[in-house]
C-alpha cells in the first residue's frame, strides 16, 4: 500500500506541472535531439549552498515577491548550469505569461532573462543531484554526440523534474547541450 501511496504522489506531482514545451526531431533510446523554442527563465545564483538559497529565492519570487505579488505557477524542469564557482538555477516561466507581463522580481538577485530558441542534444538519466552523477551523464551525451557527428556550442544545462522526496529511481533528470548548426 506504501508504495502505491509513493508511486501516486509522485506521478501526480511532476504530471501536474507544466513543462518547457519542445520538439523531439530525432531519438535514439535515453538521446534525443530536440528543438526547444524562446524560453523566457527567472534565475539567480546558486551561492554554493547546494541549491537550497536559489530555489527559495526563486520559490518566493513565483510565489508573489515580485512588483505585482503575481503568483505565478511553477513548472518543470528547474534548470541548473555553471560550475562549482559560479551556478545559476532557473525556473523556466509559465507560456502563457507573455513578455511584457513578467513582474520585475522584489530580491535583486533573482533575474529574467531570456533563452534563444535552439536545438539540443538531451540525455535523460535517473538518481539524485550529485556532482559525479552530472559529469557521468555529461560524458555519454558528448560521447554519443560525437557518434552522431553532432558539435556542441554551449556549456551543459541540467533539468531536473521532480521533488526531493521522489525516490532517486523514480526521478527524471537530463543533461542538454546546444547543438551548432551544421555549415554546408
Amino acid at each position: 500500500m506504501a508504495a502505491l501511496l509513493i508511486t501516486a504522489g509522485c506521478g501526480t506531482t511532476r504530471a501536474g506541472y507544466q513543462s518547457a514545451h519542445y520538439q523531439i526531431v530525432r531519438s535514439a533510446g535515453k538521446f534525443e535531439v530536440r528543438d526547444y523554442p524562446t524560453l523566457t527563465v527567472v534565475e539567480t545564483s546558486m551561492d554554493g549552498n547546494g541549491g537550497n538559497t536559489g530555489f527559495g529565492r526563486l520559490f518566493r519570487f513565483i510565489s508573489g515577491s515580485n512588483e505585482k505579488e503575481q503568483k505565478i505557477a511553477m513548472t518543470t524542469p528547474v534548470l541548473m548550469s555553471g560550475d562549482d564557482v559560479s551556478r545559476t538555477m532557473s525556473f523556466v516561466l509559465p507560456s502563457n505569461l507573455e513578455a511584457g507581463r513578467i513582474p520585475k522580481p522584489a530580491d535583486a538577485s533573482v533575474s529574467v532573462r531570456v533563452i534563444p530558441q535552439g536545438r539540443f542534444a538531451v540525455l535523460r538519466f535517473s538518481g539524485g543531484r550529485s556532482a559525479l552523477r552530472e559529469a557521468a551523464a555529461l560524458d555519454r551525451l558528448k560521447t554519443w554526440m560525437a557518434t552522431e557527428g553532432l558539435n556542441s556550442s554551449s556549456r551543459p544545462v541540467y533539468g531536473y523534474f521532480d521533488p526531493p522526496w521522489t525516490p532517486p529511481f523514480w526521478r527524471r533528470n537530463e543533461v542538454m547541450l546546444r547543438i551548432e548548426p551544421r555549415t554546408q
